[in-house]
């Protein structure tokens, strides 16, 4: 009974540390921005992909490690499963011909790695949900060979203490088991960063969470799991299920899952970090020597290790970033909630609407959080994630009157989201043949209702007509998907269907 007992890797003491840790750090951040130590705004962005790897069949290849070691670039790094990658952008300032900059620089990028890839009989795909993926490769024994991989599903698990239950009902149903968080490697996403001042924080990371809807809606790419057809997009349902700690007793009690919308708009940056202390129990309590409070009292800029950790840890679709870039902290709102794909000029295109819209969104007289409540913000993103293109969204009615009405997602970003966003790149100081191409995506895809899931899905049931198996018409339509890709045509423009007679399968 005078043993230590030990959790995982960590004694029952580290909890208690690392606790008073956060606190410290907390206590820290509180003092920086009353301090007005943050950096003077710099219009700066930054973007991050994740990818897949696969075969000529368009079956997954457990190959990341020999293809990161062929890329040999820092700028790509593993993921959380063998088969996934992560290319990450250098940060750009707002402004001018940035998008096709940074256009330009994802394609080389990609083409490059997707050589590399076909050095060990792999290639890349850019997509939010890879449809040929199985149950078995979903497993434990395919994370990526990294510490902190094995250490966060060995701390998920103990502190869920049961298998992981997926169910998504959606078009088909899926209800399966898992005994790791292997399954949410299937979530390939884009995160779209956004350094924003402590004074700016709020009115942004409000914004964000209001269009996470309209970017699901125009920007789904992900229909498909283990062989079914379920949301438009389903990486939500998918990670937060995949990533739950709570039991189904901790879920009735009404506790926060870890992957989280959040549950009420803010006034300052500060609440968000202050929230992840207070809701959710760490999972790697690792401390850090730095003592932030000692940093600060000496005139220095601290870590925030723990912080900044435990921040990690709780998957919010728009999450708070703590940060120092040559020795001057700064903030940041990072934007998790599209998928990888399909193209590199649709990616970019939901990063032009995306950065447009917050900017505009941000600095309306009367912000649109203080005429739609919360709860409808949340139930949007839920009917997008669930309906696509064909969403319908709660939205502030225009005019005196107020209140909120039920609107097409495709009506409202061509006649009201769309002029707002062009407004917002106006503003960044985006040339207007940025403005008007990338945006100009976004409009079509709405006019001709197409995004990413609603094409695999219609070259799916094309494929079933024709007489495939469904396995093999989810096999033929990741083919067909990443030809398209590789071509590089935006999404809207792909025909639908296979281009020849496929070998019955």
């Amino acid at each position: 009974m005078g043993e230590k007992v030990v959790a995982g890797r960590f004694d029952l003491s580290d909890r208690q540390l690392y606790r008073d840790k956060l606190r410290r750090c907390l206590t820290g951040l509180e003092r920086l921005l009353a301090e007005k130590r943050f950096d003077r705004p710099k219009n700066l962005m930054g973007l991050e992909i994740e990818l897949n790897l696969t075969g000529a069949d368009g079956m997954p290849k457990m190959l990341n490690a020999e293809v990161l070691e062929r890329i040999a670039s820092r700028d790509f790094q593993t993921e959380l499963a063998m088969f996934n990658l992560e290319v990450n952008i250098a940060p750009h300032r707002l402004g001018g011909r940035v998008f096709d900059r940074l256009a330009e620089e994802l394609r080389t990028s990609l083409a490059y790695a997707d050589r590399k890839a076909g050095e060990v009989d792999a290639g890349i795909v850019m997509i939010g949900i890879l449809p040929t993926l199985d149950r078995d490769d979903l497993v434990s024994s395919n994370l990526s060979a990294v510490d902190r991989y094995a250490l966060l599903n060995e701390q998920i698990v103990a502190a869920r203490g049961e298998d992981f239950v997926l169910d998504i009902d959606g078009v088909e149903r899926l209800t399966c088991t898992s005994k790791s968080i292997a399954p949410e490697a299937a979530c390939t996403s884009v995160q779209l960063h956004l350094q924003v001042t402590p004074a700016r924080f709020a009115d942004v990371w409000n914004a964000a969470q209001a269009v996470t809807a309209v970017q699901i809606a125009v920007g789904a790419n992900s229909p498909f799991l283990f062989g079914r057809e379920l949301w438009r997009e389903s990486r939500p349902p998918l990670f937060q299920q995949s990533t739950d700690t709570r039991p189904p007793e901790l879920q009735a009690q009404g506790v926060r899952p870890r992957t989280w919308f959040g549950e009420r708009w803010i006034s300052s940056a500060y609440e968000l970090f202050e929230e992840n202390l207070r809701f959710f129990p760490a999972l790697l309590p690792i401390c850090d020597g730095e003592d932030p409070l000692d940093v600060l009292d000496a005139g220095g800029v601290p870590k925030l290790a723990e912080l900044v950790l435990h921040n990690g840890t709780v998957y919010r679709w728009n999450r708070p970033v703590y940060g120092i870039a040559d020795g001057v902290p700064h903030l940041r709102v990072e934007n998790r909630v599209l998928p990888a794909g399909p193209t590199v000029t649709d990616v970019i295109a939901n990063a032009a609407f995306f950065y447009g819209l917050v900017r505009a969104l941000a600095e309306e007289s009367r912000p649109v959080w203080t005429r739609l409540p919360f709860e409808a913000a949340a139930a949007n993103f839920d009917a997008a994630c669930e309906h696509g293109i064909d969403a319908r969204l709660q939205w502030p009615r225009r005019g005196r009157y107020g209140g909120t009405a039920e609107v097409d997602a495709v009506s409202l970003v061509r006649d009201e989201l769309l002029p707002l966003a062009e407004a917002g790149l106006d503003a960044w100081g985006v040339e207007r043949a940025d403005r008007d191409f990338y945006l100009g995506v976004i409009e079509e895809r709405c006019r001709r209702r197409v995004n990413g899931a609603s094409w695999q899905a219609a070259t799916f049931h094309r494929a079933l007509e024709a007489g495939l198996s469904r396995d093999a018409a989810l096999a033929a339509t990741t083919r067909r998907y990443r030809d398209l890709m590789h071509q590089g045509e935006p999404v809207h423009t792909w025909p639908v269907g296979l281009p020849e007679p496929v070998p019955l399968g």
